[in-house]
């Protein structure tokens, strides 16, 4: 098959939306797809040199090509849609999605940015960068590969202390690290006051991963949080197997939260903690050439 290989999920993203009801979260769209193209957990978990699972960037990329194509809505909450022009379109052969492609990079090309633009284009060929958030065509999301190595080059007990300071800056009261070796995984626990008449006991673990955590690491984890806490919280720079996400979750235990690479780099970008925020704007080519 010729050409990026993202194109091959234009139809799938928008198949999965529609399954979806029309609109969904990141992960619930790669969820769709990965069970409808039978995507095997090696290929959910194959990681980019940057960190990032490539699977998942790769459907990003295909997302970021379909909005500027004005078949997906652009969201800055997390959610895609469907346009009024994607719920029309039932599906996409891989010639069409690739003529697609080539309309789209052909007007990066004819920006006034193009050599920048062309650059970004090329590295996405190669699919190896980070998708970006939004859908403007720049290097901003670079310093989200840029954070994901300071927090990776962190020593483990730098790491926690991170954690903690999150946890903090999140809600969470009388956050403790404990680093003790030997409890279980254990690296910490705090109070979540929910309301004046409500709180939780929350333990959490922190996994400086490059890789994926495994279901038995999940099982670990709750296993030494059993009869100690209301609720564990595990952290990691990495992935999750989809088996650890289904143990998190499984029914008659308490469950476990998982908060992987990306949804970490969510929160850093949410609470503006070691990030200093700036704004800025790149012309929506798309948007005018209807007056063209």
């Amino acid at each position: 098959m010729s050409g990026p290989k993202f194109v091959q999920y234009f139809s799938p993203v928008i198949e999965a939306l529609k399954e979806l009801g029309g609109s969904g979260r990141p992960s619930e769209v790669r969820d769709v797809i990965a069970n409808q193209l039978n995507i095997s957990e090696q290929e959910r978990t194959e990681l980019l040199s940057g960190g990032a699972p490539r699977f998942d960037n790769q459907v990003a990329w295909a997302r970021f090509y379909l909005a500027k194509a004005g078949i997906l809505d652009s969201s800055k909450r997390g959610v895609w849609s469907l346009s009024d022009k994607g719920r029309e379109i039932d599906f996409l052969s891989f010639d069409e999605s690739m003529a697609l492609f080539r309309e789209i990079h052909s007007e990066f090309q004819n920006s006034e940015d193009s050599n920048e633009e062309a650059s970004s284009e090329t590295q996405a060929l190669e699919e190896e960068t980070i998708a970006p958030n939004d859908t403007t065509v720049n290097d901003d999301s670079s310093y989200r590969k840029k954070l994901l190595e300071v927090l990776t080059s962190l020593p483990p007990e730098g790491f926690e202390r991170l954690c903690q300071r999150l946890l903090r800056e999140s809600g969470f009261e009388q956050v403790t690290v404990t680093g003790r070796s030997g409890d279980g995984g254990i690296d910490g626990h705090g109070i979540l006051q929910v309301n004046p008449f409500v709180s939780f006991k929350v333990l959490f673990q922190c996994k400086r991963y490059i890789g994926s955590v495994s279901a038995s690491q999940v099982r670990d984890f709750r296993g030494a949080m059993m009869g100690r806490a209301d609720k564990g919280i595990i952290l990691t720079t990495g992935t999750f197997t989809s088996d650890a996400q289904k143990e998190a979750v499984r029914d008659g235990v308490p469950p476990i939260e998982l908060v992987h690479g990306e949804k970490l780099l969510d929160m850093f970008e949410n609470l503006e903690l070691g990030l200093t925020p700036r704004k800025t704007f790149d012309v929506d080519i798309h948007f005018f050439k209807e007056f063209q």
